[in-house]
């Protein structure tokens, strides 16, 4: 799940990250209101999208650039006429471009310095990892690979937590001396007990910025949640914006499924993240392209089964579904009567495969041959591909 810049704030003034001050506007009046309050002489105005390169971003309506800085409320007010209600496309938003449906107006702030300083999850150590580095601004794999030397790398204990001689190592090796060597500590242990109360998975700060009067300050971020622990999180996903996702994706989340949209033409219906991972690699082998991952997990019911085939069919690229159930805990006999629900219901008429192997799959061959749906079925992964391939390419 992600977050807006915005809403990365709040959660930044909540745990006593000093950031510069600002609020998201969703009117240009409001805007204006916002700026108005901040009783600032340099403005920044934000188009909040889930998308990278808003600066040099094109609005459909001919304006230029998602993000500018101004000097009056009124300036503001301008903008954000320009902006809200509008279509802006990016490097990463592709030619559709994503509805601009709040603006964060906040304190436009000096720079002497730029830093990057990240907190995330080390899989390798199974402990969190602080990664810093004197060169902010920047892509950090672009750092790690012409200048490894200059990123720094410090374990945490996740039972002791992050210890003060470790901040003040962290603020040393990034030249924060004096003063600011005491608001990075400070900082720093804000940044960690938000990454720990909130269940983050990466808390990215880049830039974290020094001004010319000597203030350190978190200015831009990125945050990625534990999926696994927002049962225990109701503030952040209450944060969740629907309309910047994948309408497919939050309908299958809605059913507890795991669906990720590809730009191919042959969906996948499969239960357990390896085997759906290995269906669509021996798709590709076969000549084919896949059009979405979609794990239905290992107990699926009959309802979630019949979901995945109508979010599959919402699909207009789809032009055939290659089903591949290894039934473990899965009954096949639960998939079976899914299919066969959701193929009647939507009057299915693309080419389909069947593979079923495991629990019960007698039963739900049974089940597929007495529905009277027209499909093909297959013994082995490799039939399985190979004909959904042959059957799209025929089609």
């Amino acid at each position: 799940m992600n977050i807006h810049e915005y809403q990365a704030r709040e959660l930044f003034h909540k745990f006593g990250v000093a950031s510069p001050g600002g609020k998201s506007a969703s009117t240009p009046e409001e805007a204006e209101q916002i700026a108005a309050q901040l009783g600032v002489t340099q403005i920044v105005v934000k188009a909040q999208i889930h998308a990278g390169g808003r600066g040099k971003g094109v609005f459909k309506n001919g304006f230029k650039g998602g993000v500018h800085l101004c000097h009056t409320p009124a300036e503001v007010r301008h903008l954000a006429e320009q902006m809200l209600g509008q279509v802006l496309v990016t490097n990463q938003t592709g030619p559709e471009g994503r509805l601009v449906s709040k603006l964060l107006v906040a304190e436009a702030v000096d720079i002497s310095r730029e830093l990057y300083f990240a907190l995330l999850f080390d899989r390798a150590i199974s402990a969190p990892m602080i990664i810093a580095s004197t060169e902010g601004g920047m892509d950090i794999e672009a750092v790690a690979e012409h200048t490894p030397e200059k990123i720094i790398r410090v374990p945490v204990d996740p039972l002791l937590g992050l210890q003060p001689y470790q901040t003040r190592k962290i603020a040393a090796a990034l030249g924060l001396r004096g003063s600011l060597m005491t608001q990075a500590t400070k900082l720093f242990t804000a940044l960690y007990k938000t990454y720990t109360e909130t269940d983050c998975t990466l808390v990215e700060v880049n830039p974290l910025v020094v001004t010319p009067d000597n203030r350190l300050l978190a200015l831009d971020a990125k945050f990625n949640f534990d999926d696994n622990a927002l049962y225990r999180q109701p503030a952040v996903v209450a944060m969740r914006d629907k309309a910047e996702e994948d309408p497919r994706e939050v309908a299958a989340s809605e059913f507890n499924l795991n669906y990720i949209g590809l730009d191919g033409n042959i969906a996948c219906l499969v239960n357990g993240a390896g085997l759906a991972m290995a269906t669509m690699d021996i798709i590709q082998h076969f000549g084919g392209k896949p059009a979405n991952f979609l794990d239905v997990g290992g107990g699926a019911t009959k309802e979630q089964v019949s979901a995945a085939f109508k979010i599959i069919l919402g699909d207009k690229s789809v032009q055939g579904i290659l089903v591949n159930i290894f039934g473990g805990i899965m009954d096949c006999d639960v998939i079976a009567h899914g299919i066969v629900d959701a193929a009647r219901e939507t009057g299915l008429s693309l080419p389909l495969v069947v593979r079923l192997e495991g629990n019960n799959v007698e039963a739900g061959k049974r089940t597929l041959a007495n529905s009277s749906i027209s499909l093909q079925s297959a013994t082995t992964m490799a039939e399985g591909a190979q004909k959904i391939v042959a059957a799209v390419h025929a089609a």
